[in-house]
């Protein structure tokens, strides 16, 4: 069974270009809903689609071993898009099993940790919906972990590292490194990242890199050495552009989540069906998993020779970098890639990375890779930019140099203008004309048409 025919009867229809321009005034910073073209199976060895008119083709060959069975097993039951249950699944299984297993690239150490951010339309998307189910599933095999170290809280810096922080003395329990955050109010979390003063940013980076945390509070010092945090958040796209362009575009905070476009998949007017029978094979293969992976004092994972080879292949592509909002979302797709693949191999019991471990990544990467492009290919991450553009959306006729001057009523610079075309033209948003004039001629900037 494929993801064809779990999602055989076609989503909603989106809304359609007219729709979008006219509720653009009103919906600042929005960007296009795309209709979904004919899929084409992803071709790996090719440089991530970043055509703002195709929804991203739905990742089939993500669908090996343990995370196959995991998504053909709950996707018939429900409404949710089969991308948001593989993803959420192998964020759930990164972290439940802790800190331990780990690849190494030079002198850094990567754990199994993911950040995962689902987009879609609120109550209609199904994200929810789709969380409940992986949550089922891993209550069957540890319910301790899913009550203990799952957590719906408000995420804040300071409620982080007290969760994990070390002990204070001989007599202080040492918590279990573990957490996974779920945030189905992901834009709260934006808004919270994008006040300057803020710890939650830095620390947040600080938990996907090496998940040592630290404050510099001279009152109240903690510090939380060798946590495992995983993160999935739940937005719209309208509040993504709305809050993430002003606070963690080029920072870091972006291209360590992994961006996934989600909808509902199906109609099932009176649900799904899903009994404990269905899911206890399944639960019992992720338990004989997770015993594997706790029988080891040392995890290492490391690819074989093919592996190596179609790495090698595939890393000139992975590593280019890319211009824009696009290219900040998407810049750390080596690590990315390496930690699906490890997961993958993790899933399988085994602790080399083989060609079908590595093959199930890319084809998470090059899905996540499209969405970024859905979500972000015409956003700069710049407010400059990006006013200018939205004015150019609404202006057919185009706008002179004069004009995209006065949209800033003299707060901008010169320079700073100059520089944001500069950034639109490079990302092929927009393009210029010249037209002969009484004196000297006139440019006129015009948006792109999609």
């Amino acid at each position: 069974m494929t993801l064809e025919t779990i999602a055989a009867e076609p989503p909603p229809a989106l809304p359609t270009l007219a729709d979008i321009e006219r509720r653009r005034a009103e919906l600042l910073g929005r960007r296009a809903q795309y209709q979904p073209e004919e899929e084409t199976d992803p071709d790996p060895a090719m440089p991530p689609s970043r055509s703002a008119s195709e929804w991203p083709s739905r990742p089939e060959a993500a669908l090996h071993g343990l995370a196959g069975l995991v998504v053909r097993t709950i996707a018939p039951h429900t409404e949710a898009d089969p991308a948001a249950i593989l993803l959420q699944f192998l964020v759930a299984f990164g972290n439940l099993v802790g800190p331990v297993p780990h690849c190494m690239v030079e002198s850094t150490r990567h754990g199994l940790n993911l950040f995962v951010v689902l987009v879609g339309e609120s109550s209609k998307a199904r994200k929810g919906t789709s969380w409940r189910q992986i949550c089922r599933l891993f209550s069957e095999v540890d319910d301790l972990w899913v009550a203990r170290r799952v957590t719906a809280a408000r995420l804040t810096a300071d409620g982080l590292i007290h969760a994990l922080r070390d002990p204070l003395n001989d007599h202080d329990q040492p918590t279990d490194r573990r957490l996974l955050v779920l945030s189905e109010e992901f834009a709260s979390v934006l808004h919270v990242l994008g006040q300057q003063k803020g710890h939650l940013s830095p620390l947040l980076r600080c938990a996907w890199d090496s998940g040592n945390l630290r404050t510099l509070d001279r009152h109240h010092p903690l510090q939380a050495t060798g946590t495992h945090i995983s993160l999935v958040g739940h937005i719209t796209q309208r509040e993504l552009a709305q809050y993430l362009h002003r606070t963690e575009s080029h920072n870091g905070f972006a291209n360590r989540c992994l961006w996934t476009c989600v909808r509902r998949s199906k109609c099932l007017p009176e649900g799904g069906s899903l009994t404990p029978e269905n899911l206890s094979g399944v639960a019992r293969e992720l338990r004989r998993t997770l015993n594997w992976v706790r029988s080891g004092t040392e995890r290492a994972f490391h690819r074989n020779a093919d592996a190596r080879e179609l790495w090698n292949d595939i890393y000139p592509t992975l590593s280019r970098a890319q211009p824009g909002f696009y290219g900040a979302a998407t810049s750390r797709a080596e690590a990315q890639v390496l930690r699906l693949s490890a997961i993958y191999a993790a899933l399988d019991c085994s602790v080399v990375i083989a060609p079908p471990h590595l093959e199930a990544a890319l084809a998470i990467w090059q899905y996540c890779s499209a969405s970024a492009g859905v979500l972000f290919s015409t956003s700069t991450g710049d407010a400059t930019a990006d006013r200018i553009r939205d004015a150019l959306d609404a202006s057919p006729d185009g706008l002179s140099r004069e004009q995209i001057r006065n949209l800033f009523h003299g707060h901008v610079t010169s320079d700073r203008i100059d520089a944001a075309l500069e950034e639109l033209a490079s990302l092929g948003t927009i393009t210029s004309r010249t037209l002969p004039g009484r004196g000297r001629p006139v440019t006129l900037w015009s948006a792109v048409e999609e």
